[in-house]
């Protein structure tokens, strides 16, 4: 066998040296061997009579052919296609790899590249070409063995006559290109009747192919011949390792010999001692497991007993015990094959009767008299009830409760309304039918109670509710809170027995005719005293026998996995009830969790439903228009108790229900509509029917005002006797000032009070009252000044005339409402939202436009005069007598104005406006005395004139209030050019 490995003293054919540019040289002295033909002859060519490159039937013959070849040891055991050969004996044992093993690159070596070498090819690449001159002109020396030259190129050249495509790694002859290459059969088919020539020719083929394998098997015995040392080294180390193994041998026997006799002398009696234990303890494991087996055959009549007293958490706990024994320890056998799918099947009998059971519960729960001052009905067995449907995750048992709600609501408002119209002995219940019509026949003070006692009765209701679902809540916190710190418990556990594991190191030994670790053993010991304490309260059920001690040992019936899931914790509902919590509990936190939520929803719930059959209730009752006809006092009284009810149920439930309080909302935006149109029509039949003269003021609005006065804006209570003996008063007295009104105005005023009153007793209406007064305000304004400035009063009324008086009644009228506008700003701002201030922006408008409408109404008195003067003044003529007829109208048209407007306006508008009428009439005045060239040079005409304006003057100046009036009638005269 050659060595892969091994070095040879022939040069490798792949090095570039010199001596292969020696070995080229003598190729050209050396006369070339002269080759076989090749193996793949060429297609024929040339002329088609004779075939130039063919096998010969005369000259080969003799050749060998490839039936006479034969298959040599070192041809079979050299194998070509094999990678690597096999080198030595490490190599044989361990595999290729052993030899070879590549060798991670060290990371302190830098990476060299072609980079590195570029400083020194530049130095060298002069010194090379000046070795390459030299070694031109002077051939090297020959150094080497000339024999060892010649047998290589010999050997090389012969190898070179073996076609190429025996040496590929893939040679196959099974691929047919291959042999068609190698055995080209298509030469001799292809002359048709030349026998002899195609025999020829086969010889001529084998002979060439011998010719081959004998070059080849001349290189491979030289190569052999060269490695032949290392070849019989390899044998003489087999010798040795073989001597080596038989000396090992004869060791490990004598070895063996002296640990069989250790093994009889020390360990077969400990060894049996421990078989004996072992023995003991299946022993012992069989008794328990037949008690076991005793106790569970007892599962079923226990079950029986437990269901018998509604003991459905025993029930179902005594199963799930039992099936997983019947898993973990008792499987397999066979008598008890049936026990798990029976157990299974008593499994949900046990829900379909704790769903029945809890059905039954609520409806007794919440059916029971509503005067019973218990809360709560059976807590006990209610906390029963939670546990078994939690432990089996039926958690539709609160869509049960909420169903048996919305009976018991509509049930509640049955019951009152049959209670109620059985007492009312009006109402024949033969005649009228229907629950619904005999409702209806009520009247206001009748249905009011019944609408009272209905939500008294959903109180008490609501209450009932939560103190359940309470119970029900607590009972889902106390297992949540049990799972968390079950969790800790369990965390801290692990934490413990990976410190233990860590600590501990034992030695584990095997018992060879048992099968088993020694180990084992010696941990069921350990662990027997353990299961004693945890495992011995599941046993102890009902019908089954106690699990007695025995001589040898003190297990119980069950494992330790079984019994820890039955560790429990106590603790109490708010009834005081105490719960013993279970581990074996199926929900995840997150299921309890969203449980509680819904539990809360359906409190919520139970305040949506009450609040929901109410408004049904109000619904059936407003069909023919009867809440639509409610007065203001009586409206309140049901607002007010609406939201009493509101705000119980959201005290009771913690979140406020909207489905009554839109249907209130609704209904007041109904009550303030028909509240504001009902005003507005009183308000414009007292406007058409107001004649516009001054009214007396009775009493009871003099302490109207008086109250607005001292901060309470509210109508005042009716005062007896009192009030009667009282004179109405000629004007009203505001804060000092005196106001002279009409009618109307004071009936307005009272208007405006029971607006703000409303929003007092419904706070809920404010914007809508704002609104609607604001609208009641404008009306009156607008009203008003068609009535008086447009002279509508004419026709409506059938006055004759719009007076001086009527503007100025109208006028003062307008002022008072003025003065209170503010006030009752006020009074809605202090009950408006923040947000909702910019609707205060009303009365601003508001004011605005009854200053404008007093401003056009002292407009109209002084365009009353304006006409007067220039009807006057335009026939004036300066002559006697003096004062002048002109100025004696004017005089007297001046007294009957001031005596019309003195009595109803205050001094101080009186004084402005007859300021305005003066400047007026020294206009036209002046405008006249232009006319007629009269002008103040101290003439006769002058002094007419000035006489008639004194007696103006002096007239005017005597009035009541005018007379420090400056009336500066200097201003007559053109100044002069």
């Amino acid at each position: 066998m050659a060595s892969s490995h091994s070095s040879s003293p022939v040069p490798q054919g792949s090095s570039s040296d010199v001596f292969f540019k020696k070995e080229v040289d003598l190729a050209k002295h050396i006369r070339p061997v002269q080759s076989l033909p090749d193996v793949c002859p060429k297609e024929p060519t040339g002329d088609s009579n004779s075939l130039c490159v063919a096998p010969s039937l005369v000259t080969d013959q003799h050749r060998w052919t490839v039936y006479h070849s034969k298959v040599n040891l070192p041809a079979a055991l050299n194998d070509p296609r094999l990678a690597k050969r096999e080198s030595d004996f490490f190599t044989k044992t361990w595999g290729l790899d052993f030899v070879d093993i590549e060798v991670i690159p060290s990371f302190y070596l830098p990476q060299i590249n072609k980079e590195h070498f570029t400083v020194y090819q530049q130095e060298i690449s002069q010194r090379e070409k000046i070795h390459e001159r030299c070694k031109n002109i002077c051939p090297p020396k020959d150094t080497f063995d000339r024999t060892l030259l010649h047998t290589h190129d010999k050997s090389r050249t012969d190898l070179e006559q073996v076609p190429k495509i025996f040496m590929k790694p893939d040679f196959a002859l099974d691929d047919s290109l291959t042999f068609n290459s190698v055995l080209p059969w298509s030469h001799f088919n292809t002359a048709g009747g030349k026998g002899n020539r195609d025999a020829a020719s086969s010889k001529l083929l084998q002979e060439k192919l011998s010719h081959y394998l004998d070059i080849v098997e001349v290189n491979i015995a030289h190569q052999i011949s060269l490695r032949s040392e290392a070849f019989f080294h390899a044998m003489t180390s087999q010798h040795e390792l073989q001597d080596y193994l038989k000396k090992t041998s004869q060791a490990v026997k004598m070895l063996r010999d002296k640990i069989a006799q250790i093994d009889k002398v020390m360990c077969e009696g400990s060894l049996h001692i421990l078989r004996l234990a072992l023995t003991r303890n299946n022993c012992v494991k069989v008794y328990n497991k037949l008690k076991l087996m005793a106790t569970v055959h007892q599962t079923q009549p226990t079950v029986q007993v437990l269901l018998s007293t509604s003991e459905f958490v025993g029930a179902l706990d005594l199963i799930a015990t039992t099936q997983e024994v019947l898993q973990q320890e008792l499987q397999g056998i066979h008598s008890f094959r049936h026990l798990g799918s029976q157990l299974c099947e008593l499994e949900k009998l046990i829900d379909k009767m704790m769903i029945a059971e809890f059905s039954t519960y609520s409806h007794s729960d919440l059916n029971r008299p509503l005067e019973d001052d218990c809360q709560i009905l059976e807590e006990e067995r209610l906390v029963s009830l939670v546990f078994g449907l939690l432990k089996q995750r039926k958690l539709n048992f609160l869509e049960i409760y909420s169903e048996e709600m919305i009976i018991t609501a509509k049930n509640i408002i049955k019951q009152c309304v049959i209670n109620k119209v059985s007492q009312i002995e009006e109402i024949d219940t033969d005649v009228v039918v229907k629950l619904a019509d005999q409702m209806r026949m009520l009247n206001f003070p009748q249905w009011f109670d019944l609408l009272k006692d209905i939500f008294s009765k959903f109180t008490i209701f609501l209450q009932r509710v939560k103190a359940t679902l309470n119970i029900i809540h607590s009972v889902v916190l106390s297992v949540l809170d049990k799972n968390q710190r079950t969790r800790e418990l369990e965390e801290i556990s692990q934490q413990k027995n990976a410190a233990k594991d860590n600590s501990l190191d034992t030695e584990v030994a095997y018992l060879i005719h048992e099968g088993m670790f020694i180990s084992d053993a010696f941990s069921e010991s350990e662990l027997t005293p353990i299961a004693v304490d945890t495992t011995s309260q599941r046993n102890a059920s009902p019908n089954s026998e106690p699990c007695s001690s025995d001589s040898v040992s003190e297990p119980e019936c069950t494992t330790d996995s079984s019994s820890s899931k039955e560790q429990t914790s106590s603790s109490a509902t708010p009834g005081g009830v105490d719960i013993m919590v279970n581990e074996d509990m199926k929900l995840t936190d997150l299921e309890l969790g969203k449980l509680a939520n819904n539990i809360q929803e359906l409190l919520y719930s139970a305040s949506d439903i009450c609040h929901d059959r109410a408004v049904k209730f109000l619904m059936s009752r407003a069909k023919d228009g009867f809440l639509e006809k409610l007065n203001s006092t009586e409206f309140i009284t049901l607002s007010r108790l609406m939201e009493t009810f509101i705000l119980d149920t959201e005290q009771i439930c913690g979140r406020k229900s909207m489905s009554l309080l839109g249907t209130l909302q609704s209904q007041a935006h109904k009550f303030v509509n028909r509240f504001h149109e009902e005003r507005k029509t009183k308000l414009s039949l007292l406007l058409d029917n107001e004649r516009w003269k001054q009214a007396d003021v009775p009493a009871e609005f003099q302490d109207l005002v008086d109250s607005i006065a001292d901060g309470k804006i509210a109508l005042p209570e009716k005062k007896s006797g009192a009030t009667e003996e009282r004179k109405p008063a000629e004007v009203l007295i505001v804060e000092g000032q005196q106001y002279a009104v009409v009618g109307t105005v004071l009936l307005l005023i009272r208007i405006i009070l029971e607006y703000c009153q409303c929003v007092d007793n419904i706070p809920s209406v404010t914007t809508d009252m704002l609104t609607r007064l604001s609208d009641l305000l404008k009306y009156f304004n607008s009203r008003s000044c068609q009535l008086v400035l447009g002279a509508g009063a004419l026709q409506v009324v059938g006055l004759k005339t719009i007076t001086t008086k009527n503007l100025a009644l109208s006028s003062r009228c307008l002022q008072l409402i003025v003065h209170y506008i503010p006030v009752i700003r006020a009074h809605f701002e202090a009950r408006l939202q923040p947000k909702q201030y910019s609707m205060l922006r009303h009365f601003d408008h508001i004011t605005k436009d009854y200053h404008d409408h007093i401003a056009e109404i002292s407009a109209k008195l002084v365009a009353i005069m304006d006409s007067l003067f220039d009807k006057l003044l335009s026939k004036y003529e300066v002559k006697a007598p003096v004062p002048s007829a002109c100025f004696r109208n004017i005089c007297k048209q001046m007294t009957k104005m001031h005596e019309a407007i003195f009595d109803l306006l205050p001094e101080e508008q009186t004084q402005m406006l007859f300021l305005r009428i003066n400047a007026s009439y020294k206009l036209h005045l002046k405008k006249q005395l232009s006319h007629l060239n009269v002008i103040n040079d101290g003439g006769p005409q002058n002094g007419l004139v000035t006489a008639d304006v004194a007696f103006y003057t002096g007239n005017l100046q005597a009035l009541k209030g005018l007379k420090d009036l400056d009336l500066n009638m200097a201003e007559i005269w053109e100044q002069k050019r």
